[in-house]
């Protein structure tokens, strides 16, 4: 029977957001910042796969899941997720990439800063705290460092992630081009794309929400996507945990906003990384694999990520490919 966090509705409405039957759905727990850490202990994976595991869900990519998702590149197309944020002179672009071209015009400096909502990039295990923990429970005095994080680095990734990618294209299942910012996303949602796509999202994938944020953002312009932007509820991770979920991306940053849940700014975020151990992508623009995926109707493909492994390092910008 699934946990009531994940299916508990009172009679009142919320100002976005509707259930696939068109109905306004009710407030869901967590509401506030007690029944929110009420969830986290329910849900966290601390101590699943031993006292000093630093991998997280990644340990649910097996050798058979590498090979499942190496039979999905059929076509042989690939499609990159990231978003260029040097065609972004908005509001939504704080942090611009910086690309300064040395002396001779042979060599060239980067400097960014990725987190955020401007860059595509890839979130460690380390960078997400919550009552001064981390993922698995090491004290963030312990591990939080001036010369980065001493466990739970983006350095873990050194090899690199190949596994199933599975795209949740909710504006289609609603047939609308984006969805609203402060749209949330619940577990119906979720399944009723499932039905839709006949699919099952099972242990090891990497699933990728599209809000349609980009579309959006060529329509009507840029907008403070910090302050509102659609995205997933909280009441989500039994069912991130129940699946078996490796990774979540997203074409904004995976937490509807605002949050809905009193006092806890990023629920998503810190359910995700620091209870359940989920890697994070952030703004992928999913617009392209999103096209190629209704032209085939396929919504499963080979996902490949690698990020540069920076010892200690919180994230990394990163490239994520899909190959059908």
């Amino acid at each position: 029977m699934r946990n009531a966090f994940a299916t508990g509705i009172v009679f009142a409405t919320i100002a976005s957001g509707f259930t696939m039957s068109g109905q306004a759905p009710g407030p869901r727990s967590p509401l506030n910042a007690e029944e929110f850490d009420q969830l986290f202990q329910q849900v966290k994976n601390w101590g699943r796969w031993g006292a000093d595991d630093q991998l997280g869900s990644v340990n649910l990519i097996t050798a058979a899941k590498r090979k499942q998702a190496l039979s999905l590149a059929k076509t042989g197309q690939t499609v990159s997720l990231v978003h260029n944020p040097l065609t972004d002179k908005a509001d939504d672009n704080a942090s611009p990439f910086e690309h300064t071209m040395n002396r001779g015009f042979t060599t060239d400096t980067y400097r960014v800063t990725y987190h955020g909502y401007a860059h595509s990039h890839i979130d460690a295990l380390c960078h997400i705290l919550y009552q001064k923990q981390t993922y698995n429970g090491y004290s963030t005095a312990d591990i939080n460092t001036e010369k980065g994080c001493t466990k739970l680095g983006i350095d873990r990734l050194k090899n690199g992630i190949v596994t199933r990618g599975i795209l949740i294209d909710i504006p289609r299942l609603r047939n609308v081009s984006y969805l609203d910012p402060g749209t949330p996303v619940f577990t119906e949602d979720l399944e009723a794309w499932e039905k839709k796509a006949r699919i099952k999202i099972s242990p090891g994938d990497a699933i990728f929400l599209r809000t349609g944020r980009w579309a959006r953002r060529a329509a009507l312009g840029p907008w403070a996507v910090a302050r509102n932007a659609a995205g997933y509820h909280a009441s989500i991770a039994p069912w991130l945990k129940e699946r078996g979920v490796s990774f979540i991306g997203s074409d904004v940053a995976q937490d509807v906003v605002p949050s809905l849940v009193e006092g806890i700014g990023l629920p998503i975020h810190t359910l995700a990384i620091t209870a359940l151990g989920i890697d994070i992508l952030d703004n992928q623009d999913l617009e392209a694999v999103g096209d190629l995926a209704a032209k085939l109707n396929r919504w499963e493909f080979m996902v490949t990520i690698a990020p540069v492994p920076v010892t200690g390092g919180t994230g990394f910008p990163v490239n994520a490919l899909a190959i059908f």
